[in-house]
């Protein structure tokens, strides 16, 4: 071969390197290519990992109390919320220290709650979801539910159903009851937490906090209309929804199939799955006001990680049409890792604590949040449910 011909052949061969690089570098990952998929597997835990690595590594003794305003014990909701994501990454990949991690915690705090066994408050009752995954893991030692099930009893058998009166209580406490329900095979518990989720959905503040005709909750009677947004609409809380949201998986995936109230739980989250489809941002994330992007607008990490969360689980069970919601779900992912990891692990965008969109402001990719506890958990809850999805 002359050189000329050499040259022509060596330049062919590099346009065509060059073109399959730009190939496989923009083909998407949903395409029936098993080598796309197991990258985007692998590049999943590896985001999980680095995004937990650096809570544990920055808290590194989970016995220490938070001290933020005040000093408060570290089983309140904001780092029980943080367990729950633990424990669903240590379910896809069981690294030793993350156990040890959870059971320290609970140890310390000797697998009891904040403000005691006779606590109504469904936010000390969190912690009680992490305490039922370890006992699971480990049966032993009864002494491990002994306290949540005794509150959780309480509750039972007493007539009140009025204590969610806020939204993001249906989170804190509703998955509780459906671990034991599940764990002691009785009925009681189902039909405790029905009640008190009937309550909140249909006659809080005498109207319900969930509005039916848009399938969106508001945070609580303080958000009823005649409350409205800057633009007018109605104000839908994304992290207040997202708690709910995360709920109707949490316990979809601890019921039985014949479960009284089960079609009714998947009836509230379709509705919920359709009015998130149809209010996702541009970018891929979910305002802080759901409706009015006006309202303290721009990218927010917890809300949109739990609705990353349940659509995918919904994808996964059956009940969502992939057509349809995996592109959602996979341009959300995509957003949340890209824009909101930073190199270091320390996610971005998230919201600090409150009850609506003004709370916690300003929401910016550096800030940190008065608790980062809550809003990795909410992270890692979104990825596990990522790592499982099928693409194809």
């Amino acid at each position: 071969m002359n050189k000329r011909n050499f040259f022509l052949l060596f330049i062919c061969l590099c346009g065509a390197f060059q073109l399959e690089m730009v190939n496989a570098q923009t083909a998407p990952i949903n395409k029936d290519n098993s080598q796309s998929k197991e990258n985007f597997q692998k590049k999943t835990l590896q985001t999980l990992i680095q995004v937990n690595d650096f809570f544990i590594e920055k808290y590194a003794d989970p016995t220490l109390p938070t001290n933020i305003g005040k000093i408060r014990p570290s089983n309140i909701w904001t780092r029980g919320v943080y367990y729950e994501g633990l424990m669903a990454l240590y379910a896809i990949y069981p690294r030793e220290d993350y156990y040890q991690y959870a059971y320290k915690w609970a140890n310390f705090h000797q697998w009891g709650m904040n403000n005691g066994n006779t606590t109504r408050n469904a936010d000390s009752q969190c912690c009680g979801q992490t305490y039922i995954d370890l006992y699971c893991i480990c049966p032993s030692n009864p002494e491990k539910i002994r306290d949540i099930k005794t509150c959780i009893d309480m509750l039972v058998n007493t007539p009140q159903v009025d204590d969610w009166w806020w939204i993001d209580a249906i989170q804190m406490a509703m998955p509780v009851y459906a671990k034991l329900g599940k764990l002691t095979g009785e009925q009681k518990y189902y039909n405790k937490m029905w009640e008190m989720y009937s309550h909140t959905r249909n006659i809080e503040d005498q109207t319900g906090l969930f509005n039916k005709s848009e399938g969106l909750w508001w945070r609580d009677k303080n958000f009823n209309p005649p409350y409205k947004e800057p633009n007018g609409k109605n104000c839908y809380w994304s992290r207040g929804n997202g708690w709910v949201y995360a709920a109707l998986v949490r316990v979809l995936n601890e019921i039985p199939a014949n479960e009284i109230h089960r079609a009714d739980y998947i009836k509230d989250f379709l509705a919920m799955s359709k009015a998130l489809k149809q209010c996702q941002r541009k970018d891929g994330f979910w305002n802080v006001s759901l409706l009015d992007e006006s309202d303290f607008g721009g990218k927010e990490t917890s809300g949109t990680s739990l609705f990353i969360y349940g659509i995918a689980w919904g994808i996964r069970n059956g009940l969502l049409k992939k057509e349809v919601y995996l592109p959602i779900v996979l341009k959300a992912w995509d957003a949340l890792t890209k824009e909101a990891v930073h190199p270091n692990g320390f996610l971005g965008y998230v919201q600090g604590t409150g009850k609506g969109p003004k709370d916690g402001q300003p929401v910016t990719y550096d800030k940190v949040p008065d608790f980062e506890d809550y809003g990795t958990g909410c992270f890692l809850l979104a990825g596990t449910e990522m790592y499982k999805l099928k693409l194809r």
